[in-house]
């Protein structure tokens, strides 16, 4: 755990890419993170349950339940939320305009931080080239997204043996191999344009599981991470300030091996 005391209060929060209903999904340690901060606005920025899993497989275990009852509990308390749906929960964009409890369903917002700047809030689904034009592509990469994370969780159970620290190979594949590079900078560079089109100052989005915020030049792109691997969170201090939390540098999390297996 960090030596360092952790900010729980802050204006904003935006978590995307948790994928409740899977394995991979670490609800234990977002709980606990839900559980720890507060905040007057939280983004829910897609792919929050996955669709596409429950599709296949049921598997829904208690901890999952307790995120969700412990999201709505928060919107009771008076934290306005705010849900985007991505491409995994597309599901409830059939219920854009609609509030359930204290969480609105919107298909992208736009946030005013404190110290003035317009930001587009959208999962990033839509600027995805792969989703939109070969949607099969899409679901096989999922499957084999997946397949890669029951890897790493045997292949980091034996690095724990070993007496080795957790690591992520699917980040490790994602940032080394050459065409992954290209996807999420042809990613990032389709959202800053169609934010710098819609004339704000900013976008925050999902979708790629990987955590990014650059604030320079004339548009800011900010993605929130995911809660499968990276454990992040985009938050807003109360001057306006912009900041990725790594959940894992202050929870020591993952023991080893992801929370689902534990």
């Amino acid at each position: 755990m960090s030596a360092d005391p952790w900010p729980t209060a802050y204006r904003s929060i935006w978590i995307s890419d948790v994928h409740l209903g899977t394995k991979g999904c670490n609800a234990d340690l977002l709980l606990n993170f839900l559980r720890t901060i507060q905040c007057e606005y939280l983004y829910l920025v897609g792919d929050i349950v996955d669709g596409w899993q429950l599709r296949r497989t049921r598997f829904w275990p208690q901890a999952h339940n307790d995120v969700v009852q412990k999201l709505l509990r928060k919107g009771r308390k008076g934290t306005r939320i705010v849900y985007v749906p991505g491409n995994h929960d597309e599901f409830a964009r059939d219920f854009v305009g609609n509030s359930f409890g204290a969480v609105e369903v919107v298909e992208e917002a736009i946030h005013r931080t404190a110290d003035g700047r317009r930001l587009l809030v959208v999962h990033g689904d839509a600027f995805d080239g792969v989703i939109r034009c070969a949607r099969w592509l899409a679901v096989l990469g999922d499957h084999a997204y997946t397949l890669a994370l029951l890897v790493n969780r045997w292949f980091n159970r034996v690095r724990s043996w070993l007496g080795y620290p957790y690591w992520s190979l699917s980040a490790y594949l994602k940032l080394k191999v050459k065409n992954a590079v290209r996807y999420i900078g042809d990613y990032e560079a389709a959202v800053v344009e169609a934010a710098r089109s819609r004339h704000v100052d900013g976008v925050v989005c999902g979708h790629i599981h990987h955590a990014e915020l650059r604030e320079g030049g004339d548009c800011l792109y900010a993605n929130c991470g995911d809660w499968v691997e990276s454990f992040t969170a985009l938050a807003e201090h109360a001057d306006g300030r912009l900041e990725i939390l790594h959940w894992k540098d202050f929870a020591g999390a993952p023991d080893d091996e992801p929370a689902a297996d534990r």
